[in-house]
């Protein structure tokens, strides 16, 4: 072979090598973001289950609450069917506002107040929202570091001829920009 085919071949190479292991860093981070919402969902769903739990504890001490605690089961029943994240950014934000009022009603109700299981449940659901604060975070940092890279170049390239694309950010909705009323329990 002469000079410039092996010229050639080792740019080819080249390029071949640096495609394969863009494509390569793109699927790990793509992947990253798939476990990274796998752990999100795994709290929502802790959160979920906390929900019929607690609508029964204050069932039975606040019979006038009916309205509040109707609204959180269907609020449950939108999130469990959502899986797109910036929809299920504004279901959840509604969902931790409902349950937030639902842990308030303590103050009204001494009687739900000095009841151990509600106060198990209310320790229940601040370690749940602490532990999906967690994973949001992590969930978001994942996102921003495919979106970086398959934004860009050259990386961006590899990403259009494989179709990795960028992922949507877990986002809280307005309401949950307000103060929340949920407490320790203890």
């Amino acid at each position: 072979m002469t000079a410039p085919l092996l010229a050639i071949a080792a740019i080819a190479l080249g390029v071949l090598g640096w495609g394969v292991a863009a494509f390569n860093r793109l699927v790990r981070l793509r992947n990253q973001v798939r476990t990274a919402w796998a752990d999100v969902d795994v709290q929502l769903m802790r959160r979920h289950d906390l929900v019929p739990q607690l609508a029964s504890a204050v069932a039975a001490y606040a019979e006038h609450e009916r309205a509040t605690l109707e609204a959180v089961t269907a609020l449950r029943a939108r999130a469990g069917a959502t899986v797109d994240p910036a929809a299920l950014g504004e279901i959840e934000t509604a969902l931790a506002a409902g349950l937030a009022r639902l842990v308030a009603l303590h103050e009204a109700y001494p009687a739900l107040a000095a009841s151990e299981g509600f106060l198990q449940l209310q320790r229940d659901l601040v370690e749940v929202e602490a532990q999906l604060q967690y994973a949001r975070r992590f969930y978001n940092g994942a996102v921003r570091d495919l979106n970086d890279a398959v934004q860009r170049v050259p990386d961006t390239w590899v990403a259009r001829a494989t179709g990795i694309g960028p992922a949507a950010f877990f986002q809280a909705g307005e309401a949950s920009r307000a103060p929340a009323a949920v407490g320790s329990g203890a």
